[in-house]
């Protein structure tokens, strides 16, 4: 008995200081994300709460060898250490991993809350959109000739030949919510959007421009009205793939409601009670909406 009793000491000893080794080889080994496309990149197993945690690199490389287009390191915003990356190209995937369309993979990570900059998320955004600029960018804008990391601090793309400096392109957009005096909301369908969705009106914010007046002027624009009361609520990074979007709420001020027919096919007043399919919780278009449903804006 008394044989027994070590051998299972000794057993669980070793298993323990499997598993602590096995501990502390996770959390030095260097991981990273993996796009392909406008999809995130994850071993077929992995369910769907851990989507958005980083990858052992060695089980990327082993996985995609020769079909990596590109890797690089960017600085994390929240110096919680750097954000290594991997993009691979758009070919079929290797058996044992799957890709799914960042949109979906946003609304999935953040379980029905607004996508926000920070944490795991701020990692994706920040990384995801450095992919793409990072693919945008091979060649220089001035001369044509190829682009190189930068050897600077500065997260920057230089040419090999004229020396010009490319940083990545953010381009401002405006979303926003406009309601009216019987307290409906001004919701409108996109030809581009899902079957069936509606959402609010956004637009790109032009040269010269202050974002108020491109609320007013995309507005006007896309369904034939003008506004009032024009103010600032919320921003969020949208790499899709390169916005920012700028939230802002608005009151319906005159004009008889006429979809352009051209962005927009469709845009009715709707209440609350009464509403169609709307887009997913990650987006600050549905932050919008959310808080005209709440009664808090």
């Amino acid at each position: 008995m008394a044989k027994t009793a070590t051998v299972f000491a000794a057993v669980s000893t070793i298993r323990k200081l499997v598993f602590k080794q096995k501990t502390l080889y996770n959390a030095f080994v260097p991981k990273a994300y993996v796009y392909q496309g406008n999809s995130l990149v994850v071993p077929e197993e992995t369910p769907d709460s851990s989507i958005q945690e980083e990858i052992n690199l060695d089980l990327i490389d082993s996985a995609f060898n020769d079909d990596i287009a590109d890797r690089f390191t960017v600085s994390s915003l929240d110096k919680q250490g750097d954000i290594h990356c991997v993009t691979v190209a758009e070919t079929v995937l290797p058996r044992g991993w799957k890709a799914i369309p960042m949109r979906q993979a946003l609304n999935t990570m953040t379980g029905g809350v607004l996508a926000e900059s920070i944490g795991s998320i701020g990692r994706i955004f920040r990384s995801y959109h450095v992919s793409h600029w990072r693919s945008d960018s091979l060649f220089c804008g001035r001369c044509g000739a190829a682009n190189r990391d930068a050897e600077t601090e500065e997260l920057a793309r230089q040419c090999t030949a004229c020396g010009r400096l490319e940083f990545p392109r953010i381009s401002p957009a405006v979303i926003f919510i406009v309601t009216n005096d019987k307290g409906q909301a001004l919701l409108a369908r996109n030809k581009n959007f899902l079957t069936g969705v509606y959402s609010v009106i956004a637009g790109f914010n032009e040269a010269g421009e202050s974002l108020e007046a491109t609320v007013a002027r995309e507005v006007k624009e896309e369904v034939n009205i003008e506004v009032c009361d024009i103010r600032y609520i919320r921003s969020q990074p949208w790499p899709f793939p390169n916005s920012l979007m700028l939230g802002f709420a608005a009151r319906y001020k005159s004009g008889e409601l006429r979809p352009d027919g051209n962005e927009i096919v469709d845009a009715g007043w709707y209440s609350k009670d009464s509403l169609p399919t709307l887009p997913g919780s990650a987006s600050v278009s549905r932050y919008l909406i959310n808080l005209w449903l709440d009664g808090k804006l």
